[in-house]
């Protein structure tokens, strides 16, 4: 087996130190600073042309803690608010899920801006027909799908096609820990959250859809709650979200598709493993979790690696793809939310186009709604039966 360094796989991003605000600076107004809105200020806090311009965060310790990270920002105390500042020029939305779809729409009717808005698009069937309203009324809508822009993801990516000859098979895994603590504990109901397959999976839908290269027809899960959040109590409520599963999903190319979930799991040497195979060969790639979560006693964590293995002759090629430690240092997604932010500051200035649409997102979220329905009801979800597929 060869083993080499990421060589040309790298992406050619190149950090650059931190520079003072200027006024060709992109400034982002920033709804919803939790964990993921926190990790999005220290990566904005990386690129030399954009800064954090203004906040909205109504729990009162997490915009502290915000701040600390952006203490040039300027607090509002609505949506409104951020969005009358001159200084704001673009909008991340971070808020829990089922505020994004309102949120989307208040910007779109008070002060049309570029937004970058966290997964999932929306968490309820019924209101699926709302996006391609948005389209019309917003200069453009970039829905924040990090795991694309992980480097060893990025390299899987590019070397795919190639490697397997055309995916007939494509595995996606995710072992993991179980939900984080979120202010409020509105992650532990599927009224908030969509269901896991929607918040946790609509990243690895995603992911189905921009490698095969085809849009799904079919969908059909298996899943359950068996060890996480059973003894807990929200308000006399026990949570209902899935902790495991597994999805099948057929593609309009004849590619087939699966997704392995557990959410028990963190004990695991990788988080996320990708695999597809095609007439040619197999390719492979291996994610680590957060480092922070990475037990000490074990030395250094994981790196990335993607592993190509042809049929003939048979000859697996093992590649690391190390991250920058900085970048790590930023966030839990391997570097990720910098590139995605390099990309998207590129856009608002006219210099890139948009690479995650609100079709992307849309067509995520609906796999994910998909799957919690055939998981709950026993049976395969056909798209164009059940949603109104887009034209």
């Amino acid at each position: 087996m060869v083993r080499s360094g990421c060589g040309a796989l790298h992406l050619a991003f190149q950090i650059i130190g931190r520079k003072s605000v200027t006024k060709t600076s992109i400034g982002y107004g920033i709804v919803g600073c939790g964990m993921m809105g926190r990790e999005h200020i220290r990566n904005i806090a990386l690129l030399p042309d954009a800064h954090v311009a203004a906040i909205f965060e109504p729990d009162s310790e997490m915009l502290g803690a915000a701040l600390a990270l952006a203490p040039d920002a300027r607090p509002a105390a609505s949506v409104a608010e951020l969005l009358a500042m001159n200084e704001v020029d673009c909008v991340l939305i971070a808020s829990p899920n089922h505020h994004h779809l309102a949120q989307l729409e208040e910007i779109a009717e008070r002060r049309p801006l570029p937004v970058l808005v966290e997964k999932p698009l929306f968490t309820d069937v019924a209101d699926a027909g709302r996006i391609a309203a948005l389209k019309a009324r917003l200069p453009f809508v970039w829905v924040a799908m990090e795991y694309r822009y992980m480097p060893p993801v990025a390299a899987f990516l590019k070397q795919a096609s190639d490697a397997t000859g055309g995916i007939r098979m494509l595995t996606l895994r995710e072992h993991r820990f179980p939900f984080l603590t979120k202010v409020g504990d509105w992650n532990r109901f599927n009224r908030n959250t969509g269901g896991t397959f929607v918040e946790k999976c609509c990243h690895f839908f995603d992911l189905m859809r921009l490698i095969l290269k085809s849009d799904p027809v079919r969908v059909t899960a298996s899943a359950g709650q068996a060890v996480n959040h059973l003894d807990e109590r929200y308000g006399g409520e026990t949570p209902d979200i899935l902790d495991h599963g597994y999805v099948l999903v057929d593609f309009v190319s004849g590619a087939r598709a699966m997704l392995e979930l557990c959410m028990f799991a963190e004990g695991s040497r990788y988080q996320e493993e990708l695999c597809a195979v095609g007439g040619n060969g197999k390719i492979e790639c291996l994610v680590p979790g957060p480092g922070r979560f990475w037990p000490a006693h074990l030395g250094s964590a994981p790196v990335p690696q993607l592993i190509v293995s042809p049929r003939n002759p048979p000859r697996p090629q093992l590649l690391e793809i190390p991250v920058e430690p900085q970048l790590l240092e930023a966030g839990d997604h391997n570097g990720s939310t910098y590139f995605e932010h390099a990309r998207f500051v590129a856009a608002v200035r006219g210099q890139g186009k948009v690479e995650v649409t609100l079709q992307d997102g849309w067509w995520a979220v609906v796999m994910g709604l998909a799957a919690e329905i055939s998981a709950r009801q026993g049976r395969a979800i056909d798209l164009a039966s059940e949603f109104a597929l887009p034209t």
